[in-house]
């Protein structure tokens, strides 16, 4: 009561709403870590022979193996893995590589950044010169800037289909002649050409994969929305002003332009929270789902594993995975091949009575490193080989004969079976070859 008279006022004052501190994890600062890091990733990957299709020598490299255009079988595994987990991302986590893994999106974003940037340095550098002239020199000076990203990043892309040290050669000699020149060239234009006046357009109007998302979506796929039942909105248009697609999430989470960056999150997050309330979009598993980050859901459901069909893409990402490294495992990394040569004749009867059979050798050496072919036979008494050993640089590939001959023995037939062991050296791989020798018949004894 005291206190009441002494301050008349305070019984009307209605009580301060506490303020909602923003958070401290933005998703635009996680995604563009993930940025960088997929830039490391996109530079790395070719020189160090990571994922490579080196066209000229007709190679693919995948996770450090030299594959030969002949070991199809891996090849194709290694195709069907990647695009499978393009797939399988799609349908779990809709459009999020769009926002965090496309190079298309990050480079767009990071040239739409860069030219901002520089208008402000500009304005700043150059506050005496009228506005229009300001304009001009941030313009010239971004699309000089953009120039040199572009022989960059052309380089890094030509690297996975040409050699790098091959690349960089017809660079510093301003090749415009040879196809690996020619193709450099063209990239960098098309790089600039997409940095300087395409940029985000090409995923509304090129790229296939926004319409892709559109059929493989349904009730569970991951995506941004914005939910407001209580009528909280102010309507500030911040989450729109933020949109790098130039969008109103809250029109539609199935715009074919939406690709899930999460900036209108953080934007209506930050807003809202001055207000001490919460955002309202969020990450949502489908249109009537549970929010992402849920805790009181099991953990397979958290990370996507909400119904069966989700679980048997990930079982097919699995199948292709295993095919993948079962034909990595079983690969050898120097191809031998043996196989009889009978063109000319059957056999020969040498001039001491032995009876020799040729034998066609095809070798091929897939490592970066020398190899040595040892080659012994089983299963045929005394018999001897016309050369022991074969040695291959990296990257060779040979063919030889290989001739055994052998006397008559007492259990000889005309056709005997005989084992050729080919031991190939650093690694001791054996390869082993089931063939026959011929020999002449016997005559009958008088």
């Amino acid at each position: 009561m005291c206190t009441a008279a002494a301050n008349p006022g305070a019984a009307s004052r209605k009580p301060k709403t506490a303020a909602i501190a923003p958070p401290e994890k933005t998703y635009r600062r996680l995604r563009k870590r993930i940025h960088l890091l997929c830039v490391l990733i996109f530079v790395a990957l070719p020189f160090f022979n990571v994922m490579r299709f080196d066209i000229p020598r007709q190679r693919f490299y995948f996770a450090g193996y030299e594959l030969w255009i002949n070991e199809f079988g891996i090849i194709f595994f290694s195709l069907m893995f990647l695009m499978f987990v393009v797939v399988a991302m799609a349908i779990l986590y809709g459009r999020i590589f769009c926002g965090y893994l496309c190079p298309q999106m990050i480079f767009s974003e990071t040239s739409w950044e860069l030219e901002a940037r520089l208008k402000t340095l500009v304005n700043r550098k150059l506050i005496s010169w009228p506005a229009g002239r300001r304009r001009v020199a941030a313009r010239l000076l971004f699309l000089a800037v953009a120039a040199i990203a572009s022989v960059f990043l052309a380089f890094v892309f030509t690297s996975y289909f040409v050699e790098p040290r091959d690349l960089l050669r017809r660079l510093l000699s301003i090749d415009l002649v040879t196809a690996g020149g020619i193709t450099g060239a063209v990239v960098t234009l098309i790089t600039w050409l997409d940095f300087a006046f395409v940029r985000q357009r090409f995923c509304t109007t090129v790229c296939p994969y926004g319409y892709l998302q559109g059929l493989l979506v349904d009730a569970n796929s991951l995506l941004v929305h914005y939910r407001d039942p209580g009528r909280d909105c102010i309507d500030c248009g911040k989450c729109v002003r933020v949109c790098g697609m130039q969008i109103d999430i809250r029109d539609s989470p199935y715009q074919l332009e939406c690709v899930h960056c999460g900036e209108c999150v953080d934007a209506c997050n930050q807003i809202l929270a001055r207000l001490g309330k919460p955002g309202l979009i969020h990450y949502a598993w489908g249109e009537k789902g549970e929010l992402t980050g849920n805790k009181a859901e099991p953990w397979r459901r958290r990370i996507g594993m909400r119904d069966p069909k989700r679980i048997a893409v990930v079982l097919v990402l699995l199948f292709y995975l295993t095919g993948l490294g079962a034909a990595l495992s079983m690969r050898h990394a120097v191809l031998v091949r043996v196989t009889a040569d009978r063109a000319k004749s059957l056999y020969q009867v040498e001039p001491d009575g032995a009876v020799s059979n040729r034998f066609r050798v095809n070798l091929a050496n897939r490592s970066g490193k020398p190899a040595r072919v040892r080659f012994r036979i089983e299963g045929l008494p005394d018999a001897r080989l016309s050369i022991e050993d074969v040695r291959l640089e990296p990257g060779d590939a040979a063919e030889t004969h290989l001739t055994v001959s052998a006397r008559p023995f007492a259990a000889a037939r005309e056709v005997n079976r005989l084992r050729i062991v080919a031991v190939a050296e650093p690694d001791q791989t054996e390869d082993v070859f089931d063939v026959t020798f011929l020999m002449p018949p016997r005559r009958p004894s008088p």
